[in-house]
């Protein structure tokens, strides 16, 4: 689904990303973990073809084609999708409007999803105007849902989120991910980051990986990976150096 070879990447003068090597398989989950200011959060605008983020070595396949220049749309139309951790209030645009132009027009599909995830009342609201935090996450996955991409990257899911908002997030994520079909008919891949490990609960995550100072320092097991970094810190994890 998704190969990185060698990529480093700059903003302005500064190198914040050096030698990121990722394979992410069909129908693979990785959780990606790292404390602030490490670049995750780059990683994923990288992936995506944000603008501002100078790929200068390295390439960015995506279903064997290489997308290392690609526009966003381009990106999306391809496949991709992604959940951000503080989207942008977009006052005009009513999420129902968008939501129906993503479904091609099928309102039964946006009704329906809208409902499953408590967005129904929304619908006819400015995107993310006046909305909770919840509401805002809530609102990023349902729009993940109808456009129904083939590879997800979802931007701390969990991050300012009650506990009922967390278990309706984690289920509906787990469904955008196929873990309701068996692992080997599952065709959606995703790559999640995590402070908390709340979002583990909900998803068979099969890889987790640490970043730290734009480095990938780490690769195993997400759930142990989390333990180590509960009990001991990054500092601990960074000095296994499991790669």
């Amino acid at each position: 689904m998704l190969d990185i070879e060698d990529l480093h990447v700059k903003i302005g003068d500064r190198e914040v990303l050096h030698d990121i090597n990722l394979h992410i398989g069909e129908g693979e989950t990785h959780v990606l973990m790292g404390p602030n200011g490490s670049g995750k959060t780059t990683l994923l605008r990288t992936i995506m073809g944000f603008a501002g983020l100078d790929v200068t070595e390295g390439r960015i396949l995506f279903k064997g084609k290489d997308i290392t220049r690609l526009p966003i749309h381009e990106r999306a139309q391809l496949g991709m999708g992604m959940q951000f951790q503080r989207p942008p209030t977009i006052a005009g645009l009513k999420l129902g409007k968008l939501l129906a132009v993503t479904s091609g027009g099928n309102d039964e599909v946006v009704s329906d999803t809208a409902t499953y995830l408590h967005m129904d009342a929304f619908l006819d609201r400015a995107i993310n105007q006046g909305f909770s935090g919840g509401e805002i996450k809530r609102s990023e996955v349902l729009q993940l849902m109808i456009q129904k991409p083939d590879f997800v990257m979802l931007d701390e899911p969990e991050s300012g989120v009650d506990l009922e908002n967390i278990s309706l997030i984690g289920n509906a994520i787990a469904r955008l991910l196929d873990k309701d079909v068996h692992i080997v008919n599952r065709k959606k891949s995703g790559l999640v980051i995590t402070h908390t490990g709340y979002i583990l609960d909900y998803l068979d995550a099969d890889f987790g990986h640490v970043m730290c100072d734009g480095v990938f320092r780490c690769h195993g097991n997400p759930r142990e990976i989390l333990k180590v970094i509960k009990t001991s810190g990054y500092k601990e994890c960074i000095a296994c150096q499991k790669i």
